[in-house]
């Protein structure tokens, strides 16, 4: 069995269904934004296609194609009518004659300015609003990655890749937690073929939450009804999702990539296609048309759901509603500007959201030596 085989193997030995029932649903679903405004353009569709240093965050595999010189990418977007900011940046490097390569990622998203109004209502019911304090409820993840080659020909490159994943979460001063996961993957690409497939939280990510609370904070929490909590644990449940493409060239100067991935996720029912305990199964198509390598074009849908008809409040009648995006870029020598247009809700009650996001390949200027 070579090292490939055995990676893979790996992946299944480590997600036993047994233990599926322990973990709890929605953990850290900042997680699963997606990173990367052509990302979001395609409708999160990257799992084989992914190849600057987004890749540390949808497939690490990916990270090998960053040749030569590092690759910055770095997104801004703003949720919910600027309610909710989501930031992300990542690096990567190539090393060793770009056989393998180091990747670093950054994620915040966060709330900002959440008003605390726990005193609101003096002792003798009067109300103060000079006693309202803001806080912030923030959610970080840091990722380490590292990629190699497998296998590297004319046609065909295999790599293999992983991330060591930390998780920080904190609610103001009341509470935090810590949590630590592993991702892996791996990518090949075969002529005009890409396949991919990457583990998401392989040994389960767990996070460990502890409370902090003032005497007279807890005599309020106590007078209203509240439970005060002490501590508590979330785990993560891991997830597979695979992922396949294929390039196709119209004319001299346009090609077009479609990639399709599923994401396989093993918590029980979820409102996805293919519902079932435990195995949900949640499919994204995208679409990438590249003009003369410098003009992009995209569209994307995931997220499918079903959900009652609109004013359909008497039959009770579901149908299939999705998420739609779109995006565009463009590419000035070593920068490419990135942009999204991606409606969090559905056709129906539209929740649109504007994405932007730069990549930087960094050139290094060769020495010259004079004689």
């Amino acid at each position: 069995m070579n090292r490939l085989q055995a990676a893979i193997v790996c992946l299944a030995l480590f997600l036993p269904a047994e233990l599926f029932s322990q973990f709890r649903k929605y953990s850290n679903e900042f997680l699963n934004i997606g990173a990367g405004a052509r990302a979001l353009g395609m409708g999160n569709a990257q799992i084989a296609s992914v190849n600057d240093a987004t890749a540390g965050y949808w497939n690490p595999a990916g990270l090998v194609s960053v040749k030569d010189n590092p690759n910055l990418s770095i997104m801004h977007a703003d949720y919910f009518a600027g309610i909710a900011k989501y930031d992300y940046a990542s690096l990567a490097i190539p090393v060793d004659n770009n056989k393998r390569t180091l990747g670093f990622s950054i994620l915040r998203f966060a709330v900002d300015d959440i008003p605390n109004t726990l005193f609101l209502v003096e002792p003798d019911g009067t109300i103060n609003y000079n006693n309202i304090q803001t806080f912030s409820s923030a959610d970080y993840a840091f990722l380490f990655s590292y990629a190699q080659t497998y296998k590297q020909s004319e046609n065909t490159l295999i790599s293999y890749g992983a991330n060591a994943k930390i998780v920080y979460r904190k609610v103001g001063k009341f509470a935090s937690a810590w949590g630590f996961g592993i991702d892996a993957g791996v990518q090949m690409r075969k002529d005009k073929w890409r396949l991919g497939i990457v583990a998401r939280d392989l040994t389960t990510t767990f996070n460990a939450w502890s409370f902090k609370f003032t005497e007279r904070e807890k005599e309020v929490l106590y007078l209203t009804n509240n439970e005060i909590p002490v501590r508590s644990t979330e785990m993560t449940s891991p997830r597979i999702i695979l992922g396949g493409g294929y390039d196709f060239k119209l004319g001299k100067s346009v090609k077009l990539l479609a990639e399709a991935n599923i994401d396989l996720t093993f918590d029980g029912k979820r409102n996805t296609v293919i519902s079932s305990n435990p195995i949900s199964a949640d499919p994204r198509i995208g679409l990438e048309a590249t003009v003369k390598d410098v003009f992009f074009v995209r569209l994307g849908i995931n997220n499918f759901q079903k959900a009652l008809s609109d004013g359909d409040t008497l039959n009770q009648k579901k149908v299939w509603i999705y998420q739609p995006s779109m995006g565009a870029g463009f590419k000035i020598k070593n920068v490419t500007i990135d942009y999204a247009f991606s409606n969090l809700a559905n056709q129906n009650n539209p929740l649109y959201t504007h994405v932007f996001s730069l990549r930087y390949n960094f050139i290094r200027k060769e020495r010259t030596v004079q004689q």
